[in-house]
């Protein structure tokens, strides 16, 4: 499990906006480039979390994401779309002969129309998965 302290910001009917501070662990994190863009300044990051202790604003609190949801959603960014492109290669070089076209283009063709469909996939799964708790940042805690 994956665990944050920062101070809470602004409080939702659920869940509560918690401004963190850049860990030593975001410097090699691949979507280091994301949270910036989604938050404050170089050194800050703003997370909407689930309140399920009741915390009220500018309590410092920890919050923490599950590792298994982690790698989960990582699988279904990195991994499905180089699965389908594979597919397709497979699949194109498969089918070319039938329709006498040429296996290395249209193999490349059918890749890349597996790829450009996984994209509309992971885009799908990721909006079922961001409505499941399971798959957002939890406070866990109000420190003193």
């Amino acid at each position: 499990m994956a665990t944050e302290e920062g101070i809470v910001i602004k409080i939702n009917s659920s869940t509560a906006w918690v401004k963190c501070t850049r860990s030593a662990a975001c410097e090699s994190c691949s979507a280091k480039g994301f949270c910036h863009t989604m938050g404050g300044g170089d050194d800050d990051v703003e997370v909407e979390a689930i309140n399920a202790v009741g915390a009220k604003v500018d309590d410092r609190v920890t919050i923490s994401f599950e590792t298994s949801s982690l790698l989960k959603v990582s699988f279904l960014v990195y991994m499905i779309p180089v699965l389908f492109l594979v597919l397709g290669v497979v699949i194109g070089d498969k089918i070319a002969p039938i329709f006498n076209y040429d296996q290395s283009i249209f193999s490349m063709l059918a890749g890349f129309l597996f790829l450009f469909a996984s994209f509309f996939v992971v885009k799908a799964k990721g909006k079922d998965l961001s409505k499941k708790d399971a798959y957002k940042p939890k406070i866990i805690r109000i420190l003193k």
